[in-house]
């Protein structure tokens, strides 16, 4: 049985009885009338071989209030992209790839790095910036949503569900998170249950009340690739390059928006896509560089609403840290006992470990080097200074799939 509680200072739209998928899709068609609807997909091109994305491509068929899909592929060569192309030609919608290696593509990278603002590295978030200064560049579209193409249990309703609360009038949402279960024959999801919760919750115990904080923790899972928002936070937002991708999004959105027009979606009832390793002594890849990654982009995100770090702040903090995701690792063994689950506690606290190490190094790089890589700019500050770059992207990537 679902809950129906709201809590935290965000909107949750909770997900009760049987699916209303016909009628969601027909409000969408409608609603997709004065408020056109465009999909990002960020893609590798590996994921073209996988089970996951044709299954998606299957079942976005049948989303015909989406009014352009737009695929941004990681690096691929030129043959790589013709079959990408190839590949995605059976969608319905308006389907066009973003070529981010591609030449064309590339020169205006180039000339977006010649007046000196900052891109990051490549990587999912430069992708998914390119894919919204794209949609940007079509002036039609008032809704972006986005979601990962390595979703093994991915269904039309998820979209749907998805896109309803920022399209509809009724509802009037500027940006929309999905949140949904992980669970198999055991708990999934190790860096938002062993690491974001409990770390932000210890934050909290040190800081006191602090906004930001309270809309962080207010997500169920804040580390979910799927969400929805109105266009002209896609003009304002800036991107973090790195793992802090999605934290860092919700604090543009804490930012940028006011907080009763943000919401959580339940989209489903599980959700199962590819497990990254733990990787607990390489800091340079897998669940361990994620941390570093997110921790990171938290405590700048922190420092620019003046809390003030020392040493002895962090070496609190980690302490607390420890005691607080103990604490609820005992609670996720309870749960998964309850529910005849599969629960490895030593693997669970080794996780802890590697994250805790994680927190320690992000730490460090924070007292060395407390402002950091810069974020991906946002798109009007881009066009300030370049008027005609949404031009140029539009007639590079309409030259690209042609």
């Amino acid at each position: 049985m679902t809950d129906f509680y709201q809590t935290g200072v965000i909107a949750t739209l909770h997900k009760f009885g049987r699916p209303n998928l016909e009628k969601l899709e027909s409000e969408l068609s409608w609603y997709s009338q004065e408020r056109p609807i465009a999909l990002v997909l960020p893609s590798l091109y590996s994921e073209l071989e996988g089970d996951a994305l044709k299954g998606i491509i299957q079942e976005l068929k049948g989303a015909k209030y989406i009014r352009e899909i737009v695929v941004t592929l990681g690096p691929c060569t030129e043959e790589e992209f013709s079959h990408a192309k190839t590949f995605f030609s059976t969608l319905p919608q308006k389907t066009r790839l973003i070529w981010n290696n591609g030449k064309r593509l590339t020169e205006i990278y180039e000339i977006i790095k010649s007046t000196g603002l900052p891109l990051g590295e490549p990587g999912k978030g430069l992708s998914a910036w390119m894919a919204y200064g794209y949609v940007l560049s079509q002036k039609d579209i008032r809704v972006i949503a986005l979601h990962d193409c390595d979703i093994l249990t991915y269904s039309r309703e998820m979209l749907a569900r998805l896109c309803y609360p920022v399209t509809s009038p009724n509802l009037d949402y500027e940006f929309c998170k999905g949140y949904y279960s992980r669970v198999t024959n055991k708990m999934h999801g190790r860096v938002t249950r062993l690491f974001v919760a409990p770390l932000l919750r210890s934050l909290k115990k040190i800081l006191g009340h602090l906004p930001l904080l309270e809309f962080l923790d207010s997500f169920r899972y804040p580390l979910a690739g799927e969400f929805s928002m109105d266009v002209d936070l896609a003009r304002i937002n800036k991107i973090p390059g790195d793992w802090g991708l999605e934290i860092g999004i919700l604090a543009e959105v804490y930012r940028n928006c006011a907080v009763r027009r943000v919401c959580q979606v339940d989209i489903a009832d599980n959700y199962e896509h590819k497990h990254q390793i733990l990787s607990a002594d390489d800091p340079s890849k897998g669940l361990l560089k994620m941390c570093i990654d997110i921790c990171k982009s938290l405590f700048r995100t922190l420092a620019s609403e003046g809390v003030v770090f020392s040493e002895g702040f962090f070496k609190t903090l980690i302490s607390t840290y420890v005691r607080t995701a103990q604490d609820m690792l005992k609670r996720y063994e309870d749960d998964a006992a309850i529910n005849g689950l599969e629960f490895d506690r030593h693997e669970e606290s080794l996780a802890v470990e590697a994250f805790t190490s994680g927190i320690k190094s992000a730490a460090d790089t924070i007292m060395t080097d407390p402002l950091g890589v810069p974020l991906i700019a946002s798109w009007d500050r881009v066009t300030s200074a370049l008027p005609d770059i949404l031009d140029m992207i539009r007639r590079a990537v309409e030259d690209d799939n042609k």
